[in-house]
C-alpha cells in the first residue's frame, strides 16, 4: 500500500503540471487525479503521529 506522503506528493505534482500546461482537457485530467490521490491520502494516518517507544524520552535522550 502506498503512503499518504507518497499519495499528497504525486497529488501536488500533478496540480504543478496541471499550472503549466496550456491544454485545458490535459489540466483537467491531472486535476482529477490529483483529486483522486488526495482523496486516497485523507484517510489514511500520518506516520510521524504514532506513539514514542518507551524507551525515547521526550528530550532525545534514552534512559538513564
Amino acid at each position: 500500500m502506498l503512503g499518504k506522503t507518497y499519495l499528497t506528493r504525486q497529488a501536488s505534482l500533478l496540480l504543478k503540471f496541471a499550472r503549466t500546461t496550456s491544454d485545458s482537457d490535459l489540466s483537467a485530467k491531472l486535476i482529477s487525479k490529483a483529486a483522486d490521490l488526495k482523496s486516497q491520502a485523507d484517510p489514511m494516518p500520518d506516520r510521524d503521529q504514532g506513539p514514542q517507544a518507551p524507551d525515547v524520552s521526550p528530550n532525545g535522550s534514552a534512559g538513564s
